[in-house]
């Protein structure tokens, strides 16, 4: 079953259940998504949706680490709330021992030699990571491989 079809399914189920809190973080995911295939005029796939999802997960992070610096706590609840809604729908995360390896095999397969070859690198990791890792760490240990 596809991202969107499982996303539509749970908002069908928080409907019946009268969950407010859960049926409008997914509104709000199945809106941006229909947006974006609106905006680029496709249909998208489950990579896509993963990257929309992965997108919107590192926002309300931002968002919470904000009203918690303000002293919003109210705010910064509803947030993590949201966060918890949406990082059910990715993919399970990786452990540090297969980011480890995959970045190994990436710097193999591609043939990278230092740090100039670092976009090559990343390239091949991003679908095999997107929305499993935070892309940030996995570039600063891509970076830490390449310079040893």
């Amino acid at each position: 079953m596809s991202l969107i079809a499982q996303l539509k399914d749970a908002q069908k189920d928080a409907m019946r259940a009268k969950d407010k809190a859960r049926l409008g973080t997914i509104r709000m995911a199945l809106a941006a998504i229909k947006q974006i295939e609106i905006d680029e005029k496709k249909e998208l796939n489950d990579d896509d949706v993963i990257a929309v999802l992965t997108k919107m997960v590192k926002q309300r992070k931002d968002s919470f680490s904000q009203f918690q610096d303000a002293g919003r706590e109210d705010l910064a609840a509803n947030e993590a709330a949201e966060i918890e809604v949406i990082e059910g729908f990715l993919p399970a995360k990786l452990s540090e021992a297969e980011i480890k390896e995959l970045i190994s095999a990436a710097i193999t397969s591609s043939g990278a030699q230092g740090m100039q070859d670092m976009g090559k690198v990343m390239g091949v990791l991003k679908p095999q990571i997107q929305g499993r890792a935070d892309m940030g760490a996995v570039s600063q240990q891509v970076r830490a491989a390449l310079n040893s």
